[in-house]
Formats: structure tokens, C-alpha cells, sequence
């Protein structure tokens, strides 16, 4: 564990620091990133031994609760921070509420713009979601040897822009390892193989609960098949619950309360006094 000061002036403990990540890099170890949405599932993560987690930034506070050691990257969406100001803002807040880092698929200048003010800032190439209207739909790219080249240019304009690191999207996977020693960021693959520096999953798509993976997945659990049985017992259930309060047989007496002895005659006798017609 190496101490950090972060953004909201506390002295903290962290698995790993973007100084390990370089090290790493130089050394040919790989690093691993799972997503987490809450912090029951990164808890499951940070006690895994994985090395980084990635969530929303609306989700950073309740991540860090699950895995207040882990370092945590803060995704920055596309479309929801619209200004330079709000994304500064968005991208503050997700610091001050425990991120170590910060992602974002925006311009060169709006990563120019988070670096300098100090934050840890990752790109995205590649198959990038909200540009795919643009680059042909949802595909792999860095198949010839134009478009990989165009994917280690737009790292080259990450690392002039500030950024330390990049998710690299569905890339061809020996474009990948061509490139990345082209490059100094920490590039994390997630589609691209095992090229990059660090192999990152999304956390459902691991423990086997997504109903139609990506290709580039792998489930090392039954979770969808737990799910579906779990939903057919939630049902069985509440029919069980109904069916029970039709006939009579809920509640019974094993679940109720009953008054002191003598005191429902007592009542019996008050409310006929008040109440008698």
C-alpha cells in the first residue's frame, strides 16, 4: 500500500499509483480493471486481488465505500456533461468524492483542460460507443494498418493533451501489441486482447450475468442462471403469499400478537358502553 493525498485532503492508503502503473509497464506485468456499479460489487472486487475498478461518476462515493483501497477511476459519460465548465465540475467532484483518476471519450482539448488542473485523466480510442455513428457502427477497428496507425496518433494526442492512460475498445489484438510500445500511456484493453497493459472486464460479464455477451467476454460464473432461478422463486413466493391470505392460512397465530389475558373483554365492554346504538 503506498499513502496519497487526495483531492478532499485525506491521507490514504492505495493499492497501486499511476507511478506503479509506468513501472508495471516497463516491466511487462499485466494489471487488471473490473467495473463496479455499487459497493457490494466492489467489495467482491477489491477482496479479488483486482488491481484497479472503473465505475460511473454518479457511483464513485458508494464504490469507494466497497473499496476505500482500490484505485478507482471515475467514468466522465459522454453526454452527460455538456460545457467545459460542467465536465471540470463533474470531473472535481468525482475526485473530492474519492476517484483517482478520470475517464473521458471527449476532444484532445477537454482532456488538455482536466490534466491541467491537476486531475489524473484517461482517454478512449478505438471502438469508441459515442462515435460509432461515425466510424461504421459497432465494430472492431485496427484491422489494417491504417487504422491502427490512426489509434496510436490519437495516443500520441493523449499524451500531448495531459493524459496518463486509455482505454483501447475492440482493437485488433496484434495492432495492440504493435502499438503500445509506441506509446507511454497505460493503455487497458477491454476487447483488444492481451496486449495492453492492463486487461479490463465488465464486472456482470465476468460472473456470467449477461444475457447476450460481447465476444470478448468470458463468464467464470452462473450468475444469469441464478438470476432466473432466483426469479422464479421470487414468484413461487408472492403466489405462495397471496394464496395463503385467500384460504385464511396467513396470518396465523405464530405471527400475531394477541392482547393481555382479560383485556379484550375489558374492550369488549368499553367500546359497547361508548358505542351502543
Amino acid at each position: 500500500m503506498k499513502k496519497v493525498y487526495t483531492w478532499s485532503h485525506a491521507v490514504e492508503d492505495r493499492n497501486l499509483t499511476i507511478a506503479d502503473m509506468r513501472a508495471n509497464k516497463a516491466l511487462g506485468r499485466k494489471m487488471t480493471q473490473v467495473t463496479a456499479g455499487d459497493a457490494e460489487e466492489a467489495s467482491i472486487i477489491a477482496g479479488s486481488g483486482v488491481d484497479m475498478i472503473i465505475t460511473g461518476s454518479d457511483a464513485v462515493r458508494a464504490v469507494r465505500s466497497g473499496a476505500p483501497n482500490t484505485f478507482l477511476t471515475a467514468a466522465l459519460f459522454a453526454g452527460r456533461y455538456a460545457t467545459d465548465e460542467e465536465i471540470l465540475r463533474g470531473a472535481i467532484d468525482a475526485a473530492m468524492a474519492g476517484a483517482d483518476s478520470v475517464l473521458t471519450p471527449r476532444s484532445m482539448r477537454v482532456v488538455e483542460l482536466l490534466a491541467k488542473e491537476g486531475l489524473m485523466v484517461q482517454g478512449h480510442v478505438g471502438m469508441v460507443p459515442s462515435l460509432s455513428i461515425l466510424l461504421g457502427g459497432m465494430r472492431a477497428r485496427g484491422r489494417t494498418a491504417a487504422e491502427a496507425l490512426e489509434i496510436l496518433e490519437d495516443m500520441r494526442r493523449l499524451e500531448d493533451a495531459g493524459a496518463f492512460g486509455v482505454e483501447v475498445e475492440c482493437v485488433a489484438e496484434d495492432a495492440l501489441r504493435a502499438i503500445s510500445s509506441h506509446t507511454s500511456l497505460i493503455t487497458n484493453s477491454i476487447g483488444a486482447g492481451g496486449g495492453g497493459d492492463v486487461i479490463f472486464l465488465f464486472f456482470p460479464d465476468i460472473c456470467g450475468e449477461t444475457e447476450n455477451p460481447p465476444r470478448h467476454a468470458k463468464a467464470w460464473g452462473e450468475g444469469l442462471s441464478i438470476q432466473r432461478a432466483l426469479a422464479v422463486e421470487r414468484q413461487r413466493a408472492v403466489e405462495g403469499f397471496r394464496a395463503d391470505v385467500m384460504s385464511g392460512a396467513y396470518p396465523a397465530a405464530a405471527h400475531m400478537v394477541a392482547m393481555k389475558d382479560g383485556e379484550r373483554e375489558r374492550l369488549a365492554e368499553a367500546l359497547d358502553k361508548r358505542y351502543r346504538v
